[in-house]
C-alpha cells in the first residue's frame, strides 16, 4: 500500500513539479533545458562502461570532486556520468569538471522514467551521495542488477525519525542497496536501526577537499577589491530569512572598517538580498559589478556562482550560512581547509560531527543567534593571536580527517564487475567522454 501511495503521489505532483520547473527557469534558464531527461528521455547514448554519480546540488557536486578525481584515476576505462536535480548543481559540475564527465538530470522517481535512464546509460555502478534515497530508483536498479550504493552517507536523528514512520518501506529500500558507506559511526548506527545491511564507515569525503590555486589567486584579487586594509566577514551560503537577521544585527557594529559580504545560497535571491540591505540604508556593492568597494560600503553581495572558495579565501572571519535558522548549516569544512575562523549558529544537524569536531579543536565557535555571531566576529577580528590560532586549528582539524576518498574507493572496488575492473587495469591515460550538456 505504501508503494502504491508513493507512486500515486508522484503522479499527482508531476504537473505541479513541471510548473515549478518552468517558473524557476525564468530566473535560472537551466531549469527549462533538457526537461525530457527528467522523464527518462535521453536520446541516443553511445555504449560505454560507466560509473554513475548522483550529486543533487552545488554542495554535493563540490564534495564529489575529490571522489570523482579518484574514480577517473582508478578506473580510466570508465566514463563518469554525473547527474543532478538542480540547475546550480549542473552548472557547478560543468565548471568543476569541464568536458571530463558526462552530465544529465536524474529522472523523477517514476518507474518509466527510471527505466528509461537505465536503458540509456546502462551504468556498471551507481553512487548516490549523502541522503539521496529514491525508492523507485533503488528498486529498479536492483531489478536491473545495477549495483547501487549510498556513499558519504549521513542521516540525522530528525531524518531517521521521518524514515521510521514507514518502517517496512524504508527497510526494503535500504536493503535493496548494495551497500552504504556512512560518514560516521552514529550515521551508520541510524541506518542499521532502520534495517540497512552492508553498512561501512568510510568518513566524510568533504575533508579531502583540494583548494585549487586558481581559487586562492581569485581570493587575493577579491580581497584587494573589497579592501586589503578592511576587516572582511563572509556570510557564506546564507538561506532565506537569515540575511535580514544578519543585517539587523550588523547595524550594532560600530567599527566602520568592517565589511560584511553576504553570499546567498541560491542565485534567484541575489537581487532580493541586495534590496534588503538597501532598505536598511546601506550602500551596497555587488560582485557582479566588478568594481572595488569604496570606504562608504559596509555591505557587499556575493552574487556570483562557483566562487565560494574564493570568498572564503578573502575572509578574516566566516559566518556559516544555514546555521542561524533551522537549515542544518552549510559546509563549514571548506573555510576550515582555508584556515579561516568559523562561527556557526545553533543549527548544524547536516554537519553535526564536523561542527562538533571543529568546535572541540578550537577552529570554530558556536553562538545562539545573529547578534551573538556579530559580537563574536568582532571579538575575533580584533584579537590577532586568537584569529591566527583558530586558523591553524582549522587547518589541522581538516588534515586530521583526510583519507575518506581512499577508503571509499577501496570499498567500491569489489562492486565493479571483474571484467570491467580488468579493462581499467589495462588502460593507461584513459579519458572520459565529453560532457553531454
Amino acid at each position: 500500500m505504501t508503494r502504491f501511495l508513493y507512486a500515486a503521489a508522484w503522479w499527482l505532483a508531476t504537473p505541479f513539479v513541471v510548473a515549478r520547473l518552468l517558473w524557476r527557469s525564468r530566473r535560472q534558464p537551466g531549469y527549462g533545458q533538457h526537461i525530457g531527461e527528467r522523464f527518462g528521455r535521453y536520446g541516443t547514448i553511445a555504449p560505454a562502461p560507466r560509473i554513475w554519480v548522483h550529486a543533487v546540488s552545488v554542495g554535493e557536486t563540490r564534495a564529489a570532486a575529490p571522489m570523482i578525481e579518484a574514480l577517473l584515476a582508478k578506473w580510466p576505462a570508465h566514463r563518469i556520468l554525473l547527474t543532478h536535480m538542480t540547475a546550480t548543481g549542473r552548472d557547478t559540475g560543468a565548471q568543476v569538471f569541464g568536458g571530463r564527465v558526462e552530465q544529465a538530470w536524474l529522472p523523477y522517481d517514476h518507474r518509466f522514467a527510471v527505466r528509461g535512464f537505465l536503458r540509456a546509460f546502462r551504468p556498471e555502478l551507481g553512487i548516490l551521495l549523502e541522503t539521496e534515497i529514491w525508492p523507485r530508483l533503488v528498486a529498479e536498479c536492483a531489478a536491473a542488477d545495477v549495483p547501487l550504493v549510498l556513499a558519504n552517507a549521513r542521516l540525522s536523528e530528525r531524518s531517521a525519525r521521518r524514515y521510521a514512520r514507514f518502517p517496512r518501506f524504508t527497510r526494503e529500500t535500504l536493503r535493496a542497496l548494495r551497500g552504504i558507506a556512512a560518514q560516521t559511526e552514529p550515521d551508520a548506527r541510524r541506518f542499521r536501526d532502520l534495517g540497512a545491511e552492508r553498512v561501512a564507515v568510510t568518513g566524510n569525503v568533504k575533508f579531502d577537499v583540494a583548494i585549487p590555486e586558481a581559487m586562492l589567486q581569485r581570493g587575493e584579487a577579491m580581497r584587494a577589491m573589497l579592501g586589503a586594509a578592511r576587516i572582511v566577514w563572509i556570510a557564506g551560503s546564507t538561506r532565506e530569512g537569515e540575511e535580514a537577521l544578519l543585517l539587523d544585527a550588523f547595524a550594532a557594529i560600530g567599527d566602520p572598517r568592517v565589511l560584511l559580504v553576504i553570499v546567498p545560497r541560491h542565485p534567484e535571491r541575489f537581487d532580493g538580498v541586495a534590496a534588503l540591505a538597501r532598505e536598511r540604508g546601506y550602500e551596497v556593492a555587488r560582485r557582479s559589478e566588478g568594481t572595488a568597494a569604496s570606504e562608504a560600503v559596509r555591505i557587499a553581495i556575493g552574487d556570483s556562482m562557483g566562487e565560494m572558495l574564493a570568498y572564503y579565501a578573502a575572509a578574516d572571519v566566516v559566518l556559516m550560512g544555514g546555521s542561524i535558522l533551522a537549515y542544518g548549516s552549510q559546509n563549514l569544512i571548506e573555510p576550515c581547509a582555508l584556515g579561516k575562523p568559523v562561527i556557526v549558529g545553533p543549527s548544524t544537524f547536516n554537519f553535526e560531527e564536523a561542527a562538533g569536531g571543529a568546535i572541540a579543536a578550537g577552529a570554530a565557535l558556536r553562538v545562539p543567534d545573529a547578534p551573538a555571531a556579530m559580537a563574536a566576529a568582532l571579538a575575533i577580528s580584533h584579537d590577532a593571536p586568537r584569529r591566527e590560532a583558530m586558523g591553524e586549528a582549522a587547518r589541522a582539524f581538516v588534515a586530521a580527517h583526510r583519507g575518506a576518498v581512499a577508503r571509499l574507493t577501496a570499498w567500491l572496488e569489489p562492486l565493479l564487475p571483474a571484467a570491467c575492473a580488468a579493462a581499467d587495469a589495462g588502460t593507461a591515460g584513459g579519458a572520459s567522454a565529453p560532457a553531454r550538456d
